[in-house]
């Protein structure tokens, strides 16, 4: 037995991942599936959803139609979800249920990024505000029509969970009232959730981390002299240097450097976590996955990455995220948003037939407003600018 496994569960598991045998279920009952467990069943359902399809047209840093090749919504989950299987396997954690959570973890993301995302927020302002991981879960709560007995996607208590990974005491007051001792009772006790779940919200990071350094230097918004003033990536680029000396004299080398400068950061960043997780769990030795619950965060880097990787962060926030250029078109999407909402607001009728019916009976104005802002989370970035243009007269967005 080695230093963290501290016995084996069922399927080669460790004691204190997520049994599939043992889930807390779902909010309406199901007969088990005869070839599958019951978190294989979430992802399945997930990467069948239409809000999954519709996250390969959504924003990560550069909108939609500046270019192929950056990431999306989707490409961005999809490498999540790579990157927490890899993790899951070293720590013999529930490799379907991260794969779970990672690709559910941003369907409830609007269009345009995080600039959609506030924009968004400041309309629903005086409603109840907007977070896209609440959003997430109502999509696969509520939002998402394809089963005859229920609405959404009827996922597992621990998929679920995991997908809402921050809810305010406020927000998760409402929950709990709509379902008591379910799944936003770990944020009023100030518990954590599973393993599976902490994985899931630090592959997120990684990924976003590495793939916005890619899409950076291949956008020309940020430079490899800029990136080796970063500890974190100036060490990888030197480690690669050294092994290849003429990388740069190949055909395209300098886009081969970047890219095993980025493999090894993310390789490393890897080994640190699965090193970190270990150490952690070997103190704390949870008899099983409720004592995960009742420890301190598990799931972590080392304090040497963990400050690295904020300064990687840091630097990406004040020189890609806020690049004039990133920051005109992201300007110009929160206007998109804004005036999609106000204008849905007094003519719902504008609005797709089965938000315009929700609409239709909304009890109140902030009913009314819930339908609006469900409406507008769930558009695209192209489909949103074609609204707009069509609804104002007026296009912003190419």
């Amino acid at each position: 037995m080695d230093a963290y496994s501290g016995g084996q569960g069922p399927a080669g598991l460790a004691r204190w991942a997520c049994n599939p045998a043992q889930t807390r279920g779902r909010l309406h009952a199901e007969a088990a599936a005869p070839t599958r467990s019951d978190h294989q069943r979430d992802r399945d359902r997930i990467v069948h959803s239409s809000a999954f399809r519709r996250l390969v047209y959504k924003t990560q840093v550069f909108l939609n139609h500046e270019g192929d090749l950056f990431r999306t919504r989707l490409t961005h989950s999809l490498e999540v979800a790579q990157l927490g299987r890899s993790i899951a396997r070293s720590l013999r954690l529930n490799e379907d249920l991260v794969e779970a959570i990672c690709l559910a973890h941003d369907l409830g993301h609007t269009p345009f990024g995080h600039a959609g995302q506030d924009a968004l927020n400041e309309c629903m302002r005086e409603w109840g505000g907007f977070e896209h991981n609440l959003q997430s879960l109502r999509v696969v709560d509520r939002l998402e029509e394809r089963y005859p007995g229920f609405d959404g996607l009827n996922l597992t208590f621990e998929t679920r969970e995991g997908i809402l990974k921050h809810c305010s005491r406020a927000n998760a007051e409402r929950i709990e009232q709509r379902e008591p001792g379910g799944i936003a009772q770990r944020f009023l006790r100030g518990e954590q959730p599973s393993l599976e779940a902490q994985l899931c919200n630090l592959a997120d990071e990684i990924a976003y981390n590495a793939h916005d350094v890619d899409d950076g230097v291949r956008s020309g918004l940020i430079s490899m002299e800029q990136l080796l003033a970063i500890p974190l990536f100036a060490r990888y680029h030197a480690l690669t240097l050294a092994q290849y000396p003429a990388i740069e004299a190949q055909p395209h080398g300098a886009r081969r450097l970047l890219y095993e400068t980025i493999r090894r950061m993310l390789s490393d960043q890897v080994y640190d976590v699965v090193a970190e997780t270990q150490a952690r769990l070997a103190r704390a030795e949870p008899a099983d996955a409720h004592g995960v619950r009742l420890a301190p965060p598990l799931v972590a880097f080392s304090a040497e990455m963990r400050a690295e990787s904020t300064a990687l962060k840091r630097f990406l926030f004040q020189n890609l995220y806020r690049h004039p250029q990133v920051m005109q078109t992201t300007d110009l999407a929160q206007v998109v948003v804004r005036e999609l909402f106000a204008i849905y607001l007094v003519r719902p009728q504008e609005m797709k037939p089965r938000y315009a019916e929700r609409a239709e009976t909304a009890a109140d104005p902030v009913a009314l407003a819930r339908v609006v802002c469900d409406f507008i989370a769930g558009m695209t970035d192209r489909y949103a600018a074609r609204e707009h243009a069509k609804l104002t007269g007026t296009q912003l967005l190419a």
